[in-house]
């Protein structure tokens, strides 16, 4: 009875192991089956959303952009970073688990849109990439590379120097092949230096304006943001732009406004808008239309008050209004006033007459991290490059040490809506309101020489 007791027992036992086994077999495989399904709809996910996932990536290398930008320049980046965090993990979960219509949606949507984020940013930067003095504490606020103004002083006038020797030489040989040295006569003939003058002072030979390096050395200073090449840069494509006006003052020609219309001088009075660059603008409007002819539209829009960051995105909307308006104009200038050390004056003499130097600036929207900056395109880069260097070169020519070398920046700065747009900045915080109303003397006629000459 017992041993029939005891095979019962091992009977029963060896059943539930069985079952046991059986079970245990079961979950392996079922768990097995959920695992290779869900591999395969991740599979499928991922097939299916490369270009979301393309935009995550990019979503999250612009987060450690701005993470950086908000490390070395705070105040430039806007929104906490729990905000750009949530942006990010926003668009996975969005990704990943929309249903119905809402997936449609999101395959129709355009890839090249630039992210709103990144946008913003680049805005900022871009109006926070001048040098400006601070309206609350007096000091310059320098939030990029300050130029070598002694660097393009003595470079200017060395470059002046050697032409000025090669116009000699030239001349000298002429008069004496004509006999002009038994005439009593000077063999070299300059102009008077003054406002108008009709002759150049300095001549600068085809074959030098050819060669990049002297381009680079003698005409421009190049930011280290940015990067530029001969492709850009050369004589062909400067001197090939013809930028004389092609029609007549019945309509509108020329553009004048201020991005930053709140940069004052030294001796400005506050709160009168005569002692800042709209009144510098003003001058140099009456200057075109009055001793020039030329039919100028003078927009004064106040784009900086209170929010200096958005300068250009603010200013944006009111010059497509303007120039859908009005279609005639050709030339779009928008003035400023540079921001240096207390110590630097941005003084030069023409004619005897005291007067701010003036630069021209440019925007290549390229950095050198980042390269071509797609979402901010300008189709008139270079358009923009022939008309600063036009205008630097018969500067040179005319009133040598008048203008600054012509600065070279990434981002855009509103100069896409016009092939024919100067960006100007006259003089500095320490000029007098007196030396930069000189400066649109011989800036006047060297905008009128440019847009009426030969070719």
């Amino acid at each position: 009875m017992q041993t029939w007791h005891n095979a019962s027992l091992k009977r029963i036992k060896l059943g539930m192991r069985i079952r046991y086994q059986s079970k245990k077999k079961k979950k392996v495989n079922g768990a097995a089956a959920v695992w290779i399904l869900g591999i395969a709809c991740t599979a499928f996910l991922l097939q299916g959303r490369k270009e979301q996932l393309a935009r995550i990536a990019e979503e999250c290398k612009i987060l450690c952009y701005e993470e950086i930008l908000e490390f070395y320049m705070p105040g430039v980046v806007y929104g906490s970073t729990e905000e750009k965090s949530a942006k990010v993990w926003e668009q996975v979960l969005s990704h990943f688990f929309l249903l119905g219509e809402e997936s449609t949606a999101v395959a129709s949507y355009d890839t090249q849109v630039e992210s709103e984020l990144s946008y913003e940013a680049i805005l900022a930067r871009e109006a926070a990439d001048e040098n400006y003095v601070d309206s609350e504490t007096g000091e310059v606020v320098l939030t990029g590379e300050t130029p070598d103004v002694a660097g393009e002083t003595g470079a200017a006038q060395e470059g002046s120097a050697q032409a000025q020797e090669g116009t000699a030489e030239t001349q000298e040989s002429a008069a004496e092949q004509s006999g002009g040295a038994d005439s009593g006569q000077s063999a070299v003939q300059t102009g008077t230096g003054l406002p108008g003058a009709q002759e150049k002072q300095v001549t600068y030979a085809r074959e030098k304006l050819n060669d990049f390096d002297y381009l680079m050395q003698n005409f421009y200073q190049v930011d280290s943001t940015t990067t530029i090449d001969g492709s850009q840069l050369n004589a062909d494509a400067l001197f090939g732009k013809d930028l004389r006006l092609s029609h007549d003052a019945s309509t509108p020609q020329i553009l004048i406004y201020h991005t930053h219309s709140q940069e004052g001088y030294a001796d400005s009075v506050p709160g009168d808008p005569s002692d800042t660059v709209v009144g510098v603008g003003d001058y140099l409007t009456k200057i075109l239309t009055e001793q020039y002819g030329l039919n100028v539209i003078h927009h004064k829009g106040e784009y900086d008050v209170g929010d200096r960051d958005h300068a250009y995105s603010k200013a944006g909307p009111a010059l497509e209004q303007i120039l859908a308006e009005n279609p005639s104009i050709e030339v779009v200038i928008d003035l400023h006033r540079d921001g240096v050390a207390e110590t630097t004056r941005l003084v030069t003499d023409v004619g005897g007459v005291q007067m701010a130097q003036v630069m021209f600036f440019n925007g290549l929207s390229r950095t050198t991290k980042m390269g071509n900056i797609d979402y901010l395109p300008n189709s008139y880069i270079a358009d923009n490059l022939a008309m600063s260097f036009q205008m630097q070169l018969k500067a040179a020519e005319y009133y040598p040490g008048f203008t600054r070398r012509i600065y070279l920046k990434g981002y855009r700065y509103n100069m896409h809506y016009c092939p024919k747009t100067l960006l100007v900045e006259v003089g500095a915080q320490t000029n007098t309101v007196q030396e930069a109303m000189n400066a649109m003397v011989p800036l006047a006629d060297v905008l009128y020489k440019v847009l009426t000459g030969p070719q």
